[in-house]
């Protein structure tokens, strides 16, 4: 049994899994300097300076530079000092999400702009694969350049499960086992099956998001983006979801109907269904649908399902949604799924005259999108991992 994960479970509402990780790691390497630095030396990170300050931070705040749409919050910051020169790292941490919004792009921004800087390093570590090998290019060319470092968690895992002689050091890895992050890059049995099986769940998916239930999703919301199956696998990939959706104002406000959490943390897990209305940090619009969207939790606790419903610029979601769980045990299940997703379009409909969503009063995506690998800068945003 995993402490941490105990603890994670006490928060209510989603799980702030990300940034819970975040201050568990940077934590323990704040107790553990030789660990930090033997595990940047082990991946050429840095040379064999001999520090004299090490200074570690969480959630830093920057100011977002001019070519900026909103300000930056770093998950760890890093300060190692030689008393004569100071070298940065800056840490971005990925569990289930993707790199967004240009994060990746605007933390070089900052580093190559810091002043009296020797090294400034960028390190992005992910537990799922995410390639990122044209933005080292990017990173050189700037002014003051920036070394960026790509690696997995399982790295990590791999690097703390020969050094880990506390229990605290043992806690993490147990934490990091539960969350998929010490998978290395074998396949599994369960991954063989999952190959073997694909094509057969992607046609039930299919199946279920079917004309009948695109037309109504159409004619609900003043749009669908197309085509369907291209831009389904898509969020797929990227965000772990099989949906159709539209776009209300560019990437800044949207809905989305379909199959969420399709890479759960255990087994025990299973995926949910439903639909999303979801909306956009740095979208002018968002005071108000945030506050429409706290009446609706207020109004219909039990139906609708907050997701980050703060006042900071980030994304932010309703859902009403059930667990697949649920629908197993029906005799026919497509039809028992179809027929919630065409209730689920009824059900946000039905709250906009109610709580004033602004879709009626902003421009509407009915675009045909290309048919193309979308980057998950341009896409609809990863709320629904957690």
């Amino acid at each position: 049994m995993s402490l941490f994960t105990n603890l994670l479970n006490l928060h209510s509402g989603n799980k702030p899994r990300e940034d819970f990780f975040t201050e568990i790691v940077a934590y323990f390497l704040s107790l553990n300097n030789h660990i930090l630095l033997d595990w940047l030396k082990h991946h050429s990170i840095i040379s064999d300076d001999n520090y004299s300050s090490i200074k570690i931070s969480t959630q830093q705040e920057h100011k977002g530079l001019e070519s900026h749409p909103d300000d930056s919050r770093l998950d760890i910051a890093v300060e190692l000092s030689t008393g004569l020169n100071t070298d940065v790292i800056f840490i971005e941490s990925k569990i289930g999400a993707k790199d967004g919004n240009n994060a990746l792009r605007k933390y070089s921004d900052i580093l190559s702009n810091l002043p009296n800087v020797r090294h400034r390093i960028l390190i992005y570590i992910t537990r799922d694969y995410d390639p990122k090998e044209e933005f080292k290019k990017y990173c050189l060319d700037l002014s003051s350049k920036v070394n960026f470092f790509q690696l997995r968690w399982y790295h990590f895992y791999s690097f703390l499960e020969k050094r880990a002689f506390d229990i605290l050091a043992q806690e993490i890895l147990i934490f990091m086992k539960n969350n998929k992050m010490s998978q290395n890059n074998q396949f599994s049995s369960v991954d063989l099956l999952t190959m073997v099986n694909f094509k057969k769940t992607l046609n039930l998916m299919e199946s279920t998001l079917n004309e009948e239930v695109q037309q109504k999703f159409k004619l609900a919301f003043g749009g669908l983006i197309k085509p369907i199956a291209s831009t389904s696998m898509t969020q797929w990939r990227w965000y772990s979801r099989y949906i159709i959706y539209t776009k209300f104002s560019g990437d800044n406000f949207w809905c989305g109907l379909g199959y969420f959490n399709l890479n759960p943390d255990n087994f025990t897990e299973y995926p949910y269904l439903g639909i999303c209305l979801e909306v956009y940090g740095n979208f002018v619009e968002r005071p108000k649908i945030i506050e429409s969207m706290h009446k609706v939790i207020n109004d219909q606790p039990n139906i609708w399902t907050p997701d980050n419903l703060t006042i900071l610029p980030d994304c932010s979601a309703i859902f009403y949604r059930k667990s697949l769980q649920e629908f197993l045990s029906q005799e026919n299940q497509l039809s028992a799924i179809k027929d919630f997703f065409l209730k689920s379009i009824n059900e946000l409909k039905n709250i906009q005259p109610d709580f004033n969503f602004p879709w009626k009063g902003v421009s509407i995506e009915t675009v045909t999108e290309t048919d193309k690998e979308e980057d998950p800068d341009t896409s609809p945003s990863s709320i629904a991992e957690v």
